[in-house]
């Protein structure tokens, strides 16, 4: 919230931002924000989502980012209005609104972990496959 001590300003500026509600109510604009994990949300560059481009669903906000991204998706955090709790988890069919905050969990696969193994990791499961 920003406070003036202008009523003039005040006023302008209350104008604007009433403003800005009502052309996303009428036109059906949502700006959804990214949020990479362990940092805060990047308000800087929304990714646009609209009812006559392709609707405003979680899938919908992946196909924008990546076209492949929705194969390795296995679930979405998002704090906002669009859930009734903050964060929520939600699947690809979860409707967004305007200013939600979303964190897309990809699914890593065992041929991807493996290659990240190191010698002490490798050990560990050598010696659990081996009581197997």
């Amino acid at each position: 919230f920003f406070f003036f001590n202008d009523t003039a300003t005040t006023e302008i500026y209350t104008e604007q931002i009433v403003g800005s509600v009502r052309c996303v109510q009428e036109t059906g604009v949502h700006g959804v924000y990214t949020k990479r994990k362990g940092q805060p949300p990047d308000f800087s560059d929304p990714i646009i989502l609209t009812a006559e481009r392709g609707g405003t669903t979680v899938k919908r906000c992946c196909e924008t980012i990546h076209k492949d991204l929705i194969n390795d998706f296995k679930y979405a955090i998002i704090w906002g209005r669009s859930c009734k709790f903050s964060p929520q988890i939600v699947g690809l069919g979860h409707e967004l609104m305007d200013e939600d905050v979303i964190q897309i969990i990809k699914a890593v696969s065992y041929t991807h972990l493996r290659a990240h193994e190191t010698p002490e990791h490798l050990v560990c499961r050598l010696l659990l496959e081996k009581k197997k």
